[in-house]
């Protein structure tokens, strides 16, 4: 489970007024790329006749703290983030797409904000379904 699933899962589960917890002190900052900008990246690639390697990522970076926050704000529910230890990965990592712009016009299209929330309230929703019932 990714950070954007693991995020999005302990959020829809939690009871409101409650906490999550969170690997590290959530600095470490990270971008996300929604999947259906990923697919349209990934088949513009395949379709041109570019032969070199490609970033195909999201150049819109935040920290795992502004991410959960962002994520509760979705879920309209009011809850505080415990940091605990675990791994935490590198200290940050973003895409630079500067290349595959200028060979095949390719960039993301949804933001990382409406990406989370389609993909928070698709978790939710399937938590509800199958979980939580």
């Amino acid at each position: 489970e990714k950070a954007p699933a693991a995020i999005c899962r302990k959020v829809a589960q939690a009871t409101n007024g409650g906490s999550i917890d969170i690997w590290g002190d959530g600095t470490q900052t990270r971008s996300f790329l929604y999947v259906d900008d990923c697919v349209e990246g990934v088949l513009r690639l395949m379709q041109s006749e570019h032969t070199v390697p490609f970033n195909i990522g999201s150049e819109e970076m935040v920290s795992i703290n502004q991410f959960a926050e962002m994520i509760i704000g979705i879920s309209g529910k009011q809850l505080s983030v415990n940091h605990i230890d675990g791994p935490i990965g590198v200290r940050g990592r973003n895409s630079d797409n500067r290349l595959v712009t200028s060979a095949i016009g390719w960039q993301p299209r949804i933001s990382l904000y409406e990406g989370i929330s389609k993909t928070y309230r698709w978790i939710e929703e399937q938590l509800l379904k199958y979980i939580l019932k």
